[in-house]
C-alpha cells in the first residue's frame, strides 16, 4: 500500500519567481477502522493521514480550509518559516482565531529559502491525532540534491491511534488533572501493523527493488512520544533534518522527536528477491508516568514473498525504552552540511527551565495529579494561560492591554538545583506572558530540564524560525564553562529539539522574521494541550512585529468565511 497524492493543486505563475499552488482542505468526519475498532474521526478530505502538500522552494502556496465539523479547527504548517506571513502560521488564539464550524480560512504563504520534508497538522486541542499530512518541498528547478538522486521518494509518517475519542481523552485529563490515557497503538502511514492484535491486515508495505536508492521522508506526527526507528538487516544514511541538509552519516537506528522530520537514504540489498523485513518503531521515554510501550511495524518488501515468511519475520532490536545514552550519542552526530551562519555573538540571553509542576485542584473536585493537585507544564515556572483573543491580532491593533503581559522572566525567579533533589513546592504560576524581541536581535536560549515530578526529555518547537543547536549536556548548565564547548562552526539547524532528560540544550537564532510570532512550545504533545502528564499548552511567544504589512483579510474575523474558490480542485 503506498502513499498517494490525494489533493491536486492548481498552479499559476507568481511574481516571486516560483508558481502559485492552490489546495482545498475540507475538514470532515470519516469512519476509519483500526484494531477492529471503527470510529468517526476528523480528517482532511476524508483521508487518514491527510493529503500531501507539494511545492518547490520559492513557490507560493494558497490553501483554503473549509470546516464541515462541529469542532473549531486551525492548521499549522510545521517548520514553514512564514517570512512576513505570520498570520498563516496556524496556532489557534496565537496567530489567528480558530476556524469555526461552517466557516473557512485561506492560508497564503511563500516558501522562502527552504527545501526538504516538513508537515502540517491541526493546531487546536487534540485534533492533530488524525489531522496531519506531509509537506514536500523540492529544490528550485535545475538545483540538485547534495546527494545521489534517489530512485524513489516515500513519506513515512509516524502517528498514534486511540480507540477512544481523542477529544474525550484530553477533556477528561484536563478535568481531572491526571495523565491522559495513552494511545492504543502507534501507526506508520496510518496503519498499526501486524504486531498488534486484530491488525494483520492493517499494515503499511513499502515495495522496493534490489540495488536501488530510496529517499525516505520520515515525519514524527505522534502526539506524545519520541520514537526509535530501524529497518531489519539494513543501514541507512541521514542526509537532512527538519528540512535542512546535514553532513551525511550512516546508522542503523535513529531517534525522531514529535515534530521532527528526518530524510534518510536507504540503499536496498542487491540480488534480493521475494524477501521481507520489518521497519519498526517504539518509544523512548524516561517519564515516570504511563507510556504506550508497544512496537509499530511496517514491511519493507522485495518482490512477492510468501505470506508464511511475513508472518514469521523477526522483530528488530531497538534500544531500551529509557536508552538516554543511545539518544545522546545519536543526537551528537548531527552537523550542518556546510559552515553554519550561526550567530557568533548574542544580544539577548535567556535561561529557561522546562518541566512539570502542579496547580491547585478546584474546590469540590477530586484531582488525579500529585497529592491531589493537577499536573501543569511550565517554563521558568510560568504555565501559559491560553487567551481568548489571538495574540498577533491584539498586538497589531494595539489592543494587547489585558490580553498578555511582557514580563516573562529571562531566568528562573528562584534558582535551585535543577536536576538534583527537587523543591518541596511544585506549584506553578499561571499567566499569559510573552517575551518581546527587537527585530534582528541575535538570541541565545538555554533550555534546562528539571527533576520536579521526574526528569524527562522535552521536545520543543520554535514557530517561524530555525535555530542552531550549539551545545547540550547532562546535569545543570554551567554558564562559566559550558559555552567554551559550543559548536559555532557547523551546528545542526532545526526547528524542533529534544531537551535531554536530566540535562540541557543551548540554541541560537536571529529574530529576523518580522510579522511572525515565533512560539516555543513545550511538551510531548509539543503543540497542543500537553500530553503525558502535561495539560496546559506552554507557549513562549517570540514577538518580532516591528515591521508587518496588514493585508486585506488578515484580521481573522474578516478572513473567516471569505470565499475564494477559484482554481481550487479536490480529488
Amino acid at each position: 500500500m503506498s502513499f498517494v497524492l490525494l489533493c491536486l493543486p492548481f498552479v499559476a505563475n507568481a511574481s516571486h519567481g516560483g508558481i502559485t499552488r492552490h489546495y482545498k482542505f475540507n475538514i470532515r468526519l470519516q469512519n476509519v477502522t483500526r484494531l477492529c475498532h471503527t470510529k468517526s474521526i476528523v480528517t482532511v478530505n476524508g483521508k487518514f493521514p491527510g493529503p500531501r502538500v507539494v511545492a518547490r522552494e520559492g513557490d507560493r502556496v494558497v490553501i483554503k480550509v473549509v470546516n464541515h465539523v462541529s469542532n473549531n479547527i486551525s492548521i499549522h504548517w510545521h517548520g514553514i518559516r512564514q517570512i512576513q506571513s505570520g498570520w498563516a502560521d496556524g496556532p489557534a488564539y496565537i496567530t489567528q482565531c480558530p476556524i469555526q464550524s461552517g466557516q473557512s480560512y485561506v492560508y497564503n504563504f511563500t516558501i522562502t529559502g527552504q527545501r526538504g520534508t516538513l508537515f502540517w497538522h491541526a493546531h487546536i486541542s487534540w485534533l492533530r491525532a488524525t489531522v496531519y499530512g506531509p509537506i514536500i518541498i523540492y529544490p528550485k528547478h535545475n538545483v540538485s540534491y547534495p546527494f545521489v538522486k534517489p530512485y524513489k521518494e516515500v513519506p513515512i509518517i509516524f502517528g498514534e491511534w486511540w480507540n477512544a475519542d481523542t477529544e474525550a481523552v484530553i477533556s477528561q485529563a484536563l478535568q481531572t488533572g491526571g495523565a491522559p490515557n495513552v494511545s492504543d497503538a502507534y501507526t506508520i502511514n496510518g496503519f498499526p501493523g501486524p504486531l498488534y492484535n486484530c491488525s494483520a491486515n492493517g499494515t503499511y508495505k513499502l515495495k522496493v527493488k534490489p540495488g536501488k536508492t530510496y529517499l525516505l521522508r520520515l515525519i514524527n506526527a505522534a502526539l506524545n512520544d519520541e520514537l526509535f526507528f530501524t529497518i531489519s538487516n539494513h543501514t541507512f544514511t541521514i542526509v537532512e533534518a527538519d528540512a535542512v541538509y546535514t553532513k551525511p552519516f550512516e546508522i542503523d537506528t535513529l531517534l525522531i522527536t514529535p515534530g521532527q522530520t528526518t530524510n534518510i537514504l536507504l540503499k536496498t540489498k542487491p540480488q534480493t528477491n521475494n524477501a521481507a523485513f520489518f521497519m519498526a518503531a517504539r518509544p523512548y521515554s524516561t517519564s515516570q508516568g504511563a507510556i504506550d510501550n508497544t512496537t509499530v511495524a511496517a514491511i519493507l518488501q522485495y518482490g512477492s514473498p510468501p505470506n508464511s515468511s511475513i508472518k514469521n519475520l523477526p522483530i528488530p532490536t531497538l534500544p531500551p525504552i529509557n536508552g538516554t545514552a543511545y539518544v545522546a550519542n545519536f543526537t551528537s552526530k548531527f552537523r550542518s552540511l556546510a559552515s553554519a551562519n550561526v550567530p557568533k555573538t548574542v544580544q539577548k540571553q535567556f535561561f529557561f527551565t522546562v518541566g512539570l509542576g502542579s496547580s491547585p485542584c478546584p474546590k469540590n473536585q477530586t484531582c488525579q495529579g500529585p497529592n491531589g493537585t493537577k499536573f501543569a507544564a511550565s517554563v521558568n515556572n510560568i504555565s501559559f494561560a491560553l487567551p481568548t483573543t489571538a495574540l498577533l491580532q491584539s498586538y497589531f491593533f494595539a489592543q494587547s492591554n489585558g490580553v498578555y503581559m511582557t514580563d516573562f522572566p529571562t531566568s528562573p525567579l528562584i534558582p535551585f538545583n535543577y536536576t538534583g533533589t527537587p523543591p518541596n513546592n511544585t506549584a506553578v504560576i499561571n499567566g499569559t506572558k510573552v517575551v518581546v524581541l527587537p527585530f534582528n536581535a541575535t538570541v541565545e536560549l538555554v533550555l534546562q530540564d528539571t527533576s520536579i515530578l521526574g526528569a524527562e526529555s522535552h521536545p520543543l518547537h520554535l514557530h517561524g524560525f530555525n535555530f542552531f543547536i550549539v551545545g547540550q549536556g547532562f546535569g545543570n548548565y554551567d554558564p562559566q564553562n559550558d559555552p567554551a564547548k559550543f559548536n559555532l562552526v557547523d551546528p545542526v539547524e532545526r526547528n524542533t529539539v529534544g531537551v535531554p532528560s536530566g540535562g540541557w540544550v543551548a540554541i541560537r537564532f536571529r529574530a529576523d522574521n518580522p510579522g511572525n510570532g515565533g512560539i516555543l512550545v513545550k511538551g510531548l504533545l509539543w503543540d497542543e494541550l500537553l500530553g503525558r502528564g502535561v495539560f496546559k499548552e506552554e507557549v513562549l511567544y517570540k514577538e518580532v512585529l516591528d515591521v508587518v504589512d496588514l493585508e486585506e483579510g488578515h484580521f481573522c474575523e474578516t478572513l473567516l468565511g471569505r470565499d475564494n474558490d477559484d482554481d481550487l480542485v479536490e480529488l
